[in-house]
């Protein structure tokens, strides 16, 4: 693939700044000038490039003296602009008049970019309320601890532990930093960022025992055990609830990366509905460069040009990252050129892998003769973790029936005495490996709801082997308002202390359904199935079949206990919020 630079490209590269003339239509004494809007110099483009890409609408400066344009003026620029389609120069063209524009010529700052700027403000101001939250953990757990162990009075033994307690939210935030938990790259999505807490949390409870046991220090054993955990914990919380403050400012419009995507026309147009369904992740699509044998015409985004036209697409569309999906147009040495292009202003520059639903700690970069080797781990669905899991499963549910004990009882109370039946529903699921178990729910339905499912199937309104209807005539009242809340699942925590079940993992499946399964679908029973998830927090009947597979496939992959802490947060919220619980 070759590259075509121009001279004034070429001297774009060297100088801080361009100083471009300002071109002035001639007119009279009295009439004041006009603003021609940045001058941007003419595109010129590969040879192979195709004119059938609609390039974007913008004013083009006339071309030097002399000198004779390679190529037409783009197609979109012949006729009138579709304002619904490209609206990417919108910022760049103004007609109202600018007075300073007749007494200075118009120069580009060089060096880092706009949008990079505006982002890196808004990510400094995310780590700064990191760094606070951290200290307010460290302080509560501090004072939790003295309290716990001394209670309110401040006696002279109890002096060092004052001093402990002050220096503890120090000690934890230096921990933190060592863990690399503020590092940019492990925050916003994903729980990189809470296993680097984790084990910076038990780091620090190592070392407290190993300093003590060296240095022969007498500490209370009660105070450490009650201080650090509640300092880890505290973080975890108050951290999930600032990137839950970040997400829902995303799906505002706010705090959003502008993205050029650089592929095909269907890799583009994929990447580009789903960063637009889960806005969470913070990818903004604003633009497009696709192969110059594309027409781009079924691409519902600004299409800036050819893969030779990124550099330029960035700072046309504003963006502070490039996406470059997998094709085999771009070699390695065209993405490497493209990341000498980019690092001049500092642009993130992303490459999709090929692979799909990979978590990043499954995959390891070996160098193998300079030429870096992807290593893709296997999923973790035996050995010591999974009996972590196991164990954490029995004791949460154990836990969490004593506490919900009074709910228990009174949703039970309610069932009984508002509808002819029993209080639980009991019903035949498919759990790992294809074994079978009874699954036990609150009745939410009639009791003769499953004989009048055939009447009703063909109002079903989801898509794939799903049964569901929004206002399904068979819900009781009752049923309707412990459906909306998910009160009806927590006999489940039954299924979970018996082992058939786990607190979090796919849906689990009816017999008719899984018979109805794909070969790749499949592998949802290679877990056991959970009473929360990722298709359960992500939307739950409101998301199409397709999209709850790939979900839950999502998590048979990639599963860790820092995954299933997440999506238990996530579980609080989305019962809160009762979106798609039908």
């Amino acid at each position: 693939m070759s590259q075509d630079v121009s001279e004034g490209r070429t001297d774009a590269l060297t100088e801080p700044t361009v100083s471009l003339p300002v071109v002035r239509p001639e007119r009279g004494p009295a009439e004041p000038p006009v603003n021609q809007g940045p001058q941007h110099p003419p595109l010129r483009y590969a040879s192979g490039r195709n004119a059938r890409i609609p390039g974007p609408v913008a004013p083009l400066s006339p071309p030097p003296s002399g000198a004779q344009a390679r190529n037409g003026a783009p197609r979109a620029a012949q006729g009138v602009a579709d304002p619904a389609h490209n609206r990417a120069m919108e910022r760049h063209w103004s007609p109202q008049r600018n007075r300073s524009a007749a007494a200075r010529p118009f120069t580009r700052p060089r060096g880092r970019h706009a949008a990079m700027s505006r982002r890196q403000r808004w990510e400094g101001r995310y780590v700064r309320s990191l760094v606070l939250s951290d200290l307010v953990a460290g302080v509560g757990a501090g004072a939790a601890g003295f309290g716990v162990r001394f209670g309110d009075d401040v006696t002279t033994y109890n002096r060092s532990y004052l001093l402990i307690s002050a220096l503890l939210p120090v000690v934890l935030l230096a921990v933190l930093a060592v863990s690399r938990a503020y590092e940019r790259r492990y925050l916003f999505v994903g729980t990189d960022e809470y296993q680097r807490v984790i084990r910076g949390g038990g780091g620090l409870v190592a070392g407290v025992a190993l300093v003590s046991y060296a240095l022969d220090l007498d500490l209370a054993r009660s105070y450490v055990l009650a201080a650090l955990p509640a300092a880890v914990i505290s973080v975890l919380v108050l951290r999930f609830v600032l990137r839950k403050r970040l997400h829902w400012a995303r799906a505002r419009g706010e705090a959003l990366r502008r993205v050029i995507v650089v592929g095909h026309e269907l890799s583009v147009i994929g990447i580009a509905r789903q960063l637009r369904r889960e806005r969470y992740h913070g990818l903004e699509v604003v633009g497009a460069c696709l192969p110059p044998q594309a027409d781009g015409l079924e691409v519902d985004l600004p299409v800036y040009g050819t893969f030779d036209d990124v550099a330029s697409a960035v700072e046309l569309a504003d963006a502070d990252t490039v996406v470059v999906l997998s094709c085999p147009e771009l070699d390695g040495e065209a993405v490497r050129r493209l990341a000498w292009q980019l690092e001049r202003d500092e642009v993130d520059l992303v490459v999709a892998s090929a692979l799909v639903d990979v978590a990043g700690a499954r995959t390891t970069i070996r160098p193998f003769d300079g030429l870096p080797m992807l290593h893709v781990e296997h999923p973790r669905l035996h050995g010591g973790s999974r009996l972590v899991k196991e164990l954490v499963d029995r004791a949460g549910a154990l836990l969490l029936l004593i506490l919900f004990a009074p709910v228990l009882l009174t949703v039970a109370l309610c069932v009984r005495l508002t509808s002819r039946g029993p209080v639980l529903f009991r019903q035949v699921r498919v759990g790992r490996d294809g074994q079978k178990f009874r699954i036990f729910k609150f009745r939410s339905m009639y009791v003769d709801a499953e004989a009048r499912l055939g009447e009703l199937r063909h109002l079903n309104e989801h898509d794939g082997v799903l049964f569901k209807i929004r206002d399904d005539p068979r819900v009781t009242p009752v049923g309707q308002w412990l459906r909306r809340f998910s009160l009806d699942e927590l006999p489940q925590l039954l299924n979970v202390l018996s082992g058939q079940m786990s607190l979090v993992g796919p849906r689990p499946p009816l017999p008719t359904e899984v018979a109805a399964y794909a070969d790749d679908v499949r592998r949802r029973l290679a877990v056991k199935p959970g009473m929360t998830g990722l298709w359960q927090v992500s939307g739950r009947s409101d998301l199409s079949w397709e999209e709850a597979v790939r979900l839950d496939l999502r998590y048979v992959e990639n599963w860790s206990l820092s995954l299933d802490l997440v999506i238990l947060l996530r579980t609080m919220t989305a019962v809160v919020r009762s979106s798609g619980a039908y």
